[in-house]
This record gives C-alpha cells, sequence and structure tokens, in this order.
C-alpha cells in the first residue's frame, strides 16, 4: 500500500513568475536606485529619470489592468516590488511607486470610458504622473474632516479648498481629489474628481523641506474655483468617503511592504558591520547585547512581511477585512522604526553619520508610523473591527 503524503493547505513558495519579478525589483534597485540614493536625499532630487526607467521594465504602475496597458499585478505583486525598491530608499520608491495611489479610485470606481483614458492613454501610453488629494491642513487620518468644497453649478462642479503633504504634487499632471458635494451630508457627502494641473485655478504651493525620504516631493495644491467637468466625477456623488477607504486597503500593503524593505536593509547592514567590528577582542554580535538586537530584527522582519502577505493576499481574494491592512501598515511600520533605530544603535557613533546607510534609514523610516494613516488610528481600525 502506498501512503499519501498531504499536501500543505498554505504555500508561502512564490511562483516563478513572481520571483522573477521579485528578482527584477532587486536587481533595478542594485543598479538604478542604490548608487544614487544618498546624493538624491541630500539634495532632495525628485527622481523622474529613475521614474521612467522604472516603467519602462514594468515596475511603475504595474497596479493597472492589462486592458488598458498595464500589468495587471496583484497586490501581492505588488508588494513584492514594493519591498525590493524600499530595501534601497524608500525615498525614491515613494515617488515611484505614487501613480499606484493616485489611479486606485479610478481603477476601483472609475467608469470604462475614465480607465480607458486616465489610466491607459494618460498614464501607460503619455507616461504621465497623478497625485492622490486626501490630506489637508485640518483633515489627516480623519476624511470626514475634509474642507474642500465642490459646488455642482451648471453641469460643472467648482472646486474650492487646498491640500497639503500631497505626493509628487509639483510634478503631477492630474489629481485624484476628494472634496465635500454635500457638507451636512457627513460621510455621505464626500465625493472624488479627477483634476487636471493646468485647469485654471489649479496652483501648486510650496515644497515642504522634509526630514527624511527627502527624494520624494511633497507640496501643497491650492484650488480656486477650479471648474471640473461632471465626467471627472468619479463613481457617483456622495460615494468618495467609500471609494477613500477602499483605496486604503488596497494601498497599505504596499506601503507596508516598503517599510518591510527598509527593515531588511537595516538588519542587513547590521549583520554586516556587527561581523566586521571587533570590541573587547570578539566580533560585537558575539556580545549578546548586539546579538540579541540583530536577532530580534530578524524576527520583527520575518513577521512583518508575514503581515504583509496576508494582507495583501486578502484584498487579492476579495476578503473585505480591515484589520489585516491595519496589521501589516502597524506593525511593520513599528519594527522598522525599531530596527532603523537599533541598526544606528549597533554602529554606534559611526550609525549617527551621514557616511553610513543606517543614518539615512532612521530619517527615512518615521514616516511609515504618520502617512497612510498613523500607527495610532491602525490601532483605531483594529479595535473598531474586533468589538464590531
Amino acid at each position: 500500500m502506498v501512503e499519501s503524503i498531504a499536501k500543505p493547505g498554505v504555500s508561502f513558495e512564490l511562483t516563478d513568475e513572481q520571483k522573477m519579478l521579485q528578482k527584477m525589483a532587486r536587481d533595478f534597485t542594485a543598479k538604478e536606485i542604490i548608487p544614487v540614493a544618498a546624493e538624491y536625499d541630500e539634495h532632495a532630487i525628485f527622481p523622474e529619470e529613475i521614474f521612467h526607467k522604472a516603467r519602462d521594465l514594468g515596475l511603475v504602475n504595474v497596479n493597472i489592468p492589462a486592458e488598458y496597458g498595464g500589468v495587471g499585478a496583484t497586490i501581492f505583486e505588488e508588494c513584492l516590488v514594493s519591498e525590493e525598491v524600499g530595501y534601497g530608499c524608500t525615498g525614491i520608491g515613494t515617488s515611484i511607486s505614487t501613480n499606484h495611489l493616485g489611479a486606485l479610485p479610478i481603477i476601483l470606481a472609475g467608469s470604462e470610458q475614465q480607465k480607458a483614458y486616465w489610466l491607459g492613454e494618460r498614464l501607460i501610453n503619455m507616461g504621465q504622473f497623478v497625485s492622490y488629494g486626501v490630506t489637508e491642513a485640518a483633515a489627516g487620518s480623519n476624511v470626514v474632516g475634509i474642507e474642500t468644497r465642490a459646488e455642482k453649478k451648471n453641469g460643472k462642479y467648482i472646486i474650492n479648498g487646498s491640500k497639503t503633504f500631497i505626493t509628487n504634487a509639483s510634478h503631477a499632471h492630474f489629481f485624484t481629489v476628494f472634496a465635500k458635494t454635500d457638507p451636512a451630508a457627513g460621510h455621505r457627502g464626500l465625493s472624488c474628481f479627477v483634476v487636471e494641473r493646468d485647469m485654471p485655478g489649479v496652483k501648486i504651493g510650496r515644497k515642504f523641506d522634509k526630514l527624511g525620504q527627502r527624494a520624494s516631493d511633497t507640496a501643497e495644491i491650492v484650488f480656486e474655483d477650479v471648474e471640473v467637468p461632471e465626467a471627472n466625477l468619479i463613481g457617483k456623488e456622495g460615494q468618495g468617503f467609500y471609494i477613500a477607504m477602499n483605496v486604503f486597503d488596497h494601498s497599505r500593503p504596499g506601503v507596508a511592504a516598503a517599510a518591510v524593505g527598509l527593515q531588511r536593509r537595516a538588519l542587513e547592514e547590521s549583520v554586516k558591520y556587527a561581523r566586521e567590528r571587533v570590541a573587547f577582542g570578539a566580533p560585537i554580535y558575539q556580545h549578546q547585547a548586539i546579538g540579541h538586537k540583530i536577532a530580534d530584527m530578524a524576527i520583527n522582519y520575518e513577521a512583518s512581511r508575514l503581515l504583509v502577505w496576508q494582507a495583501a493576499w486578502a484584498v487579492d481574494a476579495g476578503v473585505a477585512n480591515p484589520k489585516l491592512p491595519a496589521f501589516a501598515k502597524a506593525f511593520a511600520a513599528d519594527m522598522a522604526t525599531k530596527a532603523a533605530v537599533d541598526a544606528v544603535q549597533v554602529f554606534g557613533g559611526y550609525g549617527y553619520m551621514k557616511e553610513y546607510p543606517v543614518e539615512k534609514l532612521l530619517r527615512d523610516v518615521k514616516i511609515f508610523q504618520i502617512y497612510e494613516g498613523t500607527s495610532e488610528i491602525q490601532r483605531n481600525i483594529i479595535v473598531r473591527e474586533l468589538f464590531r
């Protein structure tokens, strides 16, 4: 009698295609990003040339469906790319991946005509930039607090207001913008629009000088009586809040994956340094105080990546569970921050110097606990879902 061998119900093995995508992103990062990351950070250089090289390889606009000319990658596959690019520089990674975020409202709620034009023609064929316009000075995590207004007049929407901390705003050719169409309706009064950069009344405000991720452009947008045609309304009037929440569920795994990439960089730099640096007659990793820090980095990196993979799998499978992206985003952001702090400690005084890469990791990492929903907001989501 031949005994059957039970196959595992869950596999963490990547497909051959996924391995090729991962390797392509890793090789691109090693060749095009890591050699220039310090310079781009120091001088806050926008990585437009790197963006177009990545686009030529298919590493940009990966979430745009194949029928509109995109790669049609899954969220899981997007996370594989995001981790590899995040390993090299999360600032450059943020700028070259912002199209994924800006395109999501159109992908998730746009009409066929909108998808064909904005995704296929503008992003794929013309290679343009799109930015995502939610955050305002008085409304970050609280999307319902948005004050930008869109008033319908004579078949058009007149938009007034401003957005802040908008990635790639200085370079974007168009924006997906959330505005109140019915201020009295609470979260049901929010709508989403495509706004062209060259529409009269659209002004790009000051560019922010940031602590970290300095290669990514972050600026303000001001809307003064901007006339937007009704055809630029994404979905239906009043659906903006639901679109924004759906966008977060799709975008947070990729952001968490970038934090995972930064964790892996902190871990590998620490292992390399702790093997070479000798103190008290032995490599410093042999001293338990240092060795255990690095062991914790490895544990937290693996755990973060598994949470990201789980969240990405759930979204791809159509499982509506906001806890999972929140788990991934909160844990990966917090553990990446811990890894960067500990990496500087492993390097000692050298870790505080710009000539060593962990100094930049520490500056770059902090934003992961803030953007795409703060770590506190992720915990609020988790509590809400646990006690629902």
